[in-house]
């Protein structure tokens, strides 16, 4: 009888881990238990043009995955777009979204009400402009409103019309409007042309000129391969500002970091936003938005095995895999904590 009593118990104990395993066992044992959060959930990943945004990602779909949500295909759109398209609920979810650079597309399309947005998912991340350290220790060029002297200004000019060329930033970014803002309060109108496109095209001739030992000049943001191309500090050095100038909203933010340098931009932090009824509705998932993390350095590293041709889908793919075991129980604590979430 005895015995009896001790199997049975021991079954009831096998059941309620079952049941509670939510909270203390791993997903693999989950997914056999037909008991995860999202079993059920179609997600609609969304992310810019950036390939090189995709490693990011990737990372957040896989955690989605192991929590049992139903992925569908990335689909491509700008920001803006984006943003709206989130807030609208058709799509779920984008691991990109720069705090504060995107803060005009989070408000207009809707803010807090519409769109969940807790935790950083990369912090420290840093924008401004860029000239090699040749060029600036030669002439002493440690600011971008110098350029405003045509001498200068004529050393960056690619195609002999007597104007700076400053390889800027895609339309629909969110960083070109702050780069025209400047153009004017810093009074560069009359020599600076932002030239402006497909980014990875107009960089790609930057650092040919650069390897001709020619003078450049440009707007870069990190994490991103060019600057382990070419490494601020031993071959190009970042531009200062006279003043904080922000468009919009932001006019009155004052952009200098806490080192007392000021290039012009506010340091940001990549954050995961998702359609704010999902998250409601989705305590799993909206916990890993919360918690996930990587570093800058991490995302640079890999930006830069991009750069130097692994960037098929698949190579991508097994980049982030490889984050992954490289760093399983960080990503299994936040699949635990996930968990944790739907149980409570």
């Amino acid at each position: 009888m005895k015995n009896w009593a001790r199997a049975r118990a021991c079954a009831v104990a096998a059941a309620l881990g079952v049941a509670f395993g939510m909270i203390l066992v791993p997903s693999v044992g989950l997914a056999k238990a037909g008991v995860l959060p999202g079993k059920g959930v179609v997600v609609q990943p969304l992310k810019s043009s950036l390939a090189e945004e995709t490693f990011q990602t990737l990372l957040v779909i896989e955690a989605l995955r192991r929590l049992g949500y139903a992925l569908k295909p990335i689909k491509e759109v700008e920001y803006a777009t984006a943003h709206v398209a989130i807030a609208n609920g058709d799509g779920t979810f984008m691991a990109d979204h720069w705090d504060p650079l995107h803060a005009d597309f989070f408000e207009r399309a809707g803010g807090d009400a519409k769109i969940y947005r807790e935790g950083v998912f990369s912090p420290g991340a840093l924008q401004g402009y860029v000239i090699d350290k040749k060029t600036a220790e030669k002439y002493k060029i440690t600011q971008i409103d110098q350029l405003k002297d045509p001498r200068l200004a004529k050393l960056f000019d690619s195609n002999d019309d007597g104007m700076a060329d400053l390889a800027g930033c895609n339309p629909g970014w969110g960083c070109e409007k702050v780069i025209e803002h400047q153009l004017t309060a810093y009074g560069l109108r009359k020599t600076v042309r932002h030239n402006q496109g497909s980014y990875s095209a107009i960089i790609a001739d930057v650092i040919a000129r650069y390897k001709q030992h020619k003078p450049v000049l440009y707007y870069t943001w990190t994490p991103y391969w060019v600057s382990s191309v070419m490494v601020p500090g031993r071959d190009v050095v970042w531009l200062q500002v006279p003043f904080s100038a922000l468009p919009g909203e932001r006019k009155d933010v004052d952009t200098k970091l806490p080192s007392g340098q000021n290039y012009g931009f506010q340091a940001n932090r990549q954050r995961i936003i998702a359609h704010r009824p999902f998250a409601e509705a989705n305590p799993a998932a909206a916990k890993l938005f919360q918690v996930m993390q990587i570093s800058a350095a991490d995302i640079g590293a890999q930006n830069l095995r991009m750069r130097q041709g692994e960037k098929t889908s698949q190579a991508i793919k097994r980049h982030a895999d490889g984050w992954i075991r490289a760093h399983q129980k960080i990503f299994d604590g936040w699949i635990k904590e996930a968990l944790a979430a739907a149980g409570s």
